[in-house]
């Protein structure tokens, strides 16, 4: 008797084990995706050392009335911040934000962004160099893709998207539109953030605890990614 509830309880363990990694293979594979930012080219809305969670199942499409009004997914908007597949190297994937839609006219005139000849109102961009006081001044500049670009047309099916730190970041400026099937998600929320830049490694075990407590940037977790 005890030898027979000692294999059902090693086969409910077993199951239970085994649904647990179906599901988190599951939710990896359509739902969630955890990111890190490896880079400085989101800044200041993204930091280098932030951990992201992506949603994966916010743009899959849906082919029938009834699983639009069932499922809480949408169209690719102007705004999002999206992690895709670098479409010189799909095997890398990249975060910036979807700046023009398929079917517009995307142009750079001295840093600012003009859509369809309307000038963008973007809040979140940072710049190393500020756009030039006077725009006909005459520089080296004049014809650097980081503040002259365009004008261009988004073919179908394609974004322009670029990085908030508008002077260090390559995106669709150097290397050309997004490919919708390119797009694996939206970063959602930043679920922990560490300030590695400028520390040291230690061996010390006193230093590596005191750096856990320090080191995280507090302030950030559970931060809504806009």
């Amino acid at each position: 008797m005890s030898k027979s509830y000692s294999k059902s309880t090693a086969r409910e363990y077993f199951e239970s084990i085994a649904i647990a990694v179906i599901l988190a293979l599951f939710v990896r594979t359509f739902a969630v995706q955890a990111f890190k930012i490896p880079t400085g080219s989101m800044e200041n809305s993204l930091l280098i050392g932030d951990h992201l969670l992506v949603n994966k199942f916010v743009f899959a499409p849906t082919g029938f009335d009834f699983e639009k009004m069932l499922l809480p997914t949408r169209k690719v908007a102007r705004g999002n911040v999206v992690v895709f597949k670098y479409p010189e190297d799909p095997s890398r994937d990249f975060i910036k934000r979807v700046v023009g839609l398929p079917g517009e006219v995307v142009e750079l005139q001295n840093k600012n962004v003009y859509i369809d000849g309307n000038v963008l109102d973007e809040r979140y961009t940072k710049f190393l160099e500020l756009p030039l006081e006077d725009p006909s001044e005459k520089d080296q500049n004049n014809f650097d893709v980081r503040r002259q670009y365009g004008p261009v047309t988004i073919p179908a099916n394609q974004y322009f998207v670029m990085g908030d730190n508008r002077d260090n970041s390559q995106d669709s400026r150097y290397w050309g539109f997004l490919p919708r099937e390119y797009i694996k998600g939206e970063a959602m929320l930043i679920y922990w953030s560490y300030d590695g830049k400028s520390e040291r490694r230690s061996e010390n075990i006193t230093s590596k605890l005191k750096q856990l407590f320090t080191k995280p940037r507090w302030e950030r977790l559970f931060h809504q990614i806009h």
